[in-house]
């Protein structure tokens, strides 16, 4: 068989990609494992191996690390993000695809220009309204900014919502059901991958920001903050040489719990991005 240039080229591109992409990753994975606590420039794999960066920073929180917390605050405020904006997308989801009703175009048409503008622009608006109603400092106030406009992010499951037949939801209404029964016995249970899809995307929004986090939780009550600002501030020039083996292994164990939610649903997940992909 004739090898081709043009594909010897592009495998050795992707192959460099590759390496680029998981040598920062490789050598954040065994510093975690370094007995040194500082950063360590001078060799790739460290001079001596150690287990000691988890224990500290699973069972010794001290007044700079308190991992535990942190990550329980994150993936409490995740959970509850990951509930209520999958409630609101898939609502949205289902009345643009599902119903007709007067401004219907309209509506979806400002969803999708609103989605063209950067999240951050409304951030010192966000900051100001909510510090008017005391939720900034607070979970509930995080939650909040996550999830309130989740539902303009509904074009993925719109389009997954398409491809139900609609003879199934006219059976169903010829046999007197409601469109709350329409939406949660019929098209719902057909929906499961972009229900998958949209809870590991909202799950994903808390676990992984910072600016947000970093804004609305400003008091510096260290047991308050979530894992990327916790993780954050042991880079701090006064604590880097002391906490940066830590700050490694946080972040490999940051990686455990969404690297396994990928792998239990990665059928599903792209089931729910092919399916929503076919119609806009």
């Amino acid at each position: 068989m004739k090898i081709k240039v043009s594909d010897v080229l592009r495998h050795v591109l992707l192959a460099f990609l590759s390496v680029i992409w998981i040598v920062p990753i490789v050598w954040l994975l065994v510093t975690s494992f370094s007995a040194y606590t500082g950063m360590n420039t001078s060799s790739f794999f460290p001079e001596e191996w150690s287990i000691i960066n988890y224990k500290n920073l699973l069972f010794g929180a001290d007044s700079v690390a308190q991992f535990p917390r942190w990550f329980w605050n994150t993936f409490v405020i995740a959970c509850f993000n990951c509930v209520i904006s999958t409630a609101f997308v898939l609502m949205v989801a289902y009345a643009t695809s599902c119903m007709r009703f007067k401004g219907r175009k309209a509506l979806m048409n400002v969803a999708v220009i609103i989605n063209l503008f950067p999240g951050v622009l409304a951030m010192i608006a966000v900051y100001f309204i909510l510090r008017s109603l005391n939720l900034t400092n607070s979970h509930i106030g995080l939650i909040l900014v996550y999830s309130a406009s989740s539902g303009l992010g509904y074009l993925v499951a719109k389009g997954f919502l398409d491809t139900v037949p609609v003879a199934l939801r006219e059976a169903a209404y010829l046999d007197g059901a409601s469109e709350a029964k329409v939406f949660f016995k019929v098209v719902m249970p057909m929906s499961k991958p972009i229900i998958v899809y949209t809870v590991i995307s909202s799950f994903l929004v808390p676990w992984m920001d910072f600016v947000y986090a970093k804004m609305m939780l400003n008091s510096g009550i260290a047991s308050e903050w979530t894992v990327a600002i916790g993780l954050y501030n042991m880079l701090e020039r006064s604590l880097i040489n002391t906490y940066f083996t830590q700050f490694c292994a946080g972040g490999v164990l940051v990686s455990i719990p969404i690297s396994i939610l990928f792998i239990i649903m990665q059928k599903f997940y792209v089931e729910g991005v092919t399916g929503g992909a076919v119609k806009g």
